[in-house]
């Protein structure tokens, strides 16, 4: 039964149907050059209706009476101003106009909202969006090429055979050049591991095995000789945790594909002329085209 709110056909029906009813109610339905303006019953109580929202009152029957000759007037004056094509280069009113049908258009993807089997299907698809970062927890002496010159990767080497010889418990706090660098850091997710020591450090570090001193890193800085602690590695949430995020994301993604899916269709029935200048070489389109 669902899969019936797929179908193109009904999607296509619907937005007639969408439309026809918009055009109806706002008395719009006896289009441009039609003499003949109704005023239909839900645009007469909307109008009520906002005039309740701004003076928290009912209008009168002369105040309803005025709303009713103000929306004449403008019936009218749009009537006339598109019978005289004052709308043609309007680009403010065209992308009104566009922002309007889309937005029926659009209004047709959630018809159904989306199953659990497709929320899942979704979410596996799309994972790598939603994979939590790596994290790491860690130790780093600091060792500066600034104030050891040339000698300072020889000293990290025998720095590291130094904290390797005392293990994980290697006192640090006299080892190394002083930095405003976290000397330690509890279970952090590497990106923020590259914002502090930069991503060249943060790429070597979350490759380096845990439970042993390792180095010397380089980093923007200067050299690092690192005991990684913990690691914990990425992981896709399940759907439970992160479904209200999974659902709004796959329902922008339904309502762009439906909003293409029309627009496919409906540039079948259109001619495209795209005329040759000199600020412009002519462009490919789906639509039949013609050179000019």
């Amino acid at each position: 039964m669902k899969s019936i709110f797929r179908e193109p056909l009904l999607h296509f029906l619907l937005i007639g149907a969408a439309m026809f009813l918009y055009f109806s109610w706002s008395g719009g339905g006896a289009g441009p050059k039609s003499t003949r303006i109704v005023l239909g019953s839900v645009q007469l109580g909307n109008l009520a209706a906002g005039y309740a929202r701004t003076w928290q009152r009912s209008p009168s029957g002369a105040e309803l009476k005025a709303l009713i000759d103000d929306w004449v007037r403008e019936e009218i004056s749009v009537r006339e101003a598109t019978a005289a094509g004052l709308d043609r280069d309007d680009t403010v009113l065209r992308r009104r106009l566009r922002q309007k049908f889309e937005f029926l258009v659009e209004e047709v993807s959630e018809a159904a909202p989306p199953t659990d089997r497709e929320l899942q299907q979704w979410l596996a698809s799309h994972a790598s969006e939603f994979r939590t970062d790596p994290r790491i927890s860690f130790r780093q002496v600091f060792v500066s090429p600034d104030r050891r010159g040339t000698s300072a990767g020889s000293d990290a080497r025998k720095l590291l055979a130094q904290l390797r010889s005392a293990g994980a418990a290697a006192p640090t706090d006299n080892l190394g050049d002083s930095s405003m660098l976290p000397r330690e850091l509890d279970l952090t997710p590497l990106g923020d591991v590259g914002r502090t020591f930069g991503e060249q450090f943060a790429s070597r570090v979350g490759a380096v095995g845990a439970g042993t001193w390792t180095g010397p890193i380089e980093s923007a800085y200067g050299l690092h000789l690192v005991f990684v602690r913990e690691r914990v590695e990425g992981e896709t949430p399940d759907l439970a945790t992160i479904r209200p995020t999974v659902e709004r994301e796959l329902m922008a993604e339904r309502r762009q594909l439906q909003l293409k899916a029309t627009y496919d269709r409906l540039l079948e029935k259109y001619t495209v002329a795209v005329e040759r200048t000199k600020y412009a070489k002519p462009v490919s389109t789906v639509a039949r085209r013609e050179q000019r």
